[in-house]
């Protein structure tokens, strides 16, 4: 059983990332995107019923904008 799935990101993005790890201690982007991925959704609830509140969706977009997700 695959316990992996494949997520598309643009290049440029790719890219940043790429350079951001350099002598950072990530093996691999993808190492780095998990690590952000789990970050993020920790700070949440596993309660997938409930919502952001409209400070938590503010505080999520700047990160995601700060990692070059969001323009």
């Amino acid at each position: 059983m695959n316990d992996k799935v494949t997520i598309k990101i643009p290049r440029r993005l790719y890219a940043k990332i790429q350079q951001l790890i350099t002598d950072s201690g990530f093996n691999s982007a993808t190492d780095f995107i998990v690590y952000v991925l789990r970050d993020v959704l920790s700070e949440k609830p596993d309660d997938s019923s409930s919502e952001f509140s409209a400070e938590e969706l503010k505080a999520l977009k700047q990160k995601l904008r700060n990692l070059g997700y969001l323009d």
